[in-house]
């Protein structure tokens, strides 16, 4: 169980929350969410990397001189890996990167990361009626009444996105905004200070809870 303290659109505290997920056990905690993490990152590489083998090269299909009686070293291609423009030897090919994780793994690894950022996380209370047109001058100020230093990395949570918070956000460097549903290890471990909605929070323990 933690408990947090809930700042509405000023900063000032208004009240308190708790909210509670089923973690990996202290031992293996770690190591599960660095299975996901590693996963997370190997399945986002595109995996296009790819150069051409000598039978691929344009060219070299007649023999650049006679075998024998030049005095040079024997050639049958001007193609070959040993020449400048030639193929490369065991050169990198489009695949696949893709690490399997089982379902059950993933929510536990994303639950004991997000509870590992315990005090990392500001609570606030929904703030989108507050923002009466997109401004993301007002949104800056928000957070530093909510304790983001503007040097921090910064993941803003909510349960569902409207567009004057969107438009507000997406103009702010070192800001991320998500979707209560699309939480992932590698943003909610990148992130200096977490921001999440009371909505979110619900959203949260509703999608991932045990």
């Amino acid at each position: 169980m933690v408990e947090s303290v809930v700042k509405n659109w000023q900063g000032e505290q208004v009240g308190e929350t708790s909210f509670d997920l089923r973690v990996a056990r202290p031992e293996t905690a770690s190591h599960i969410v660095h299975r996901a993490l590693v996963r997370q990152m190997t399945n986002a590489r595109q995996g296009t990397a790819s150069t051409k083998t000598r039978s691929e090269v344009r060219g070299g299909g007649r023999k650049p001189w006679r075998q024998k009686g030049t005095g040079r070293a024997r050639a049958g291609s001007i193609r070959s890996p040993l020449w400048r423009g030639g193929g490369v030897i065991f050169g990198p090919k489009p695949r696949e990167f893709n690490l399997k994780m089982n379902r059950k793994e993933r929510r536990l690894a994303l639950r004991t990361a997000f509870i590992s950022r315990a005090e990392d996380i500001v609570v606030v209370e929904e703030f989108s009626n507050e923002l009466q047109r997109p401004k993301t001058k007002e949104m800056v100020a928000a957070l530093a009444r909510w304790g983001v230093e503007p040097e921090q990395k910064a993941l803003l949570i909510l349960s569902d996105i409207p567009e004057n918070i969107s438009l507000s956000t997406r103009n702010i460097e070192k800001l991320k905004l998500i979707a209560a549903d699309q939480l992932n290890v590698f943003d909610i471990l990148h992130a200096d200070k977490i921001v999440v909605t009371t909505a979110t929070l619900e959203k949260i323990q509703e999608v991932y809870g045990a």
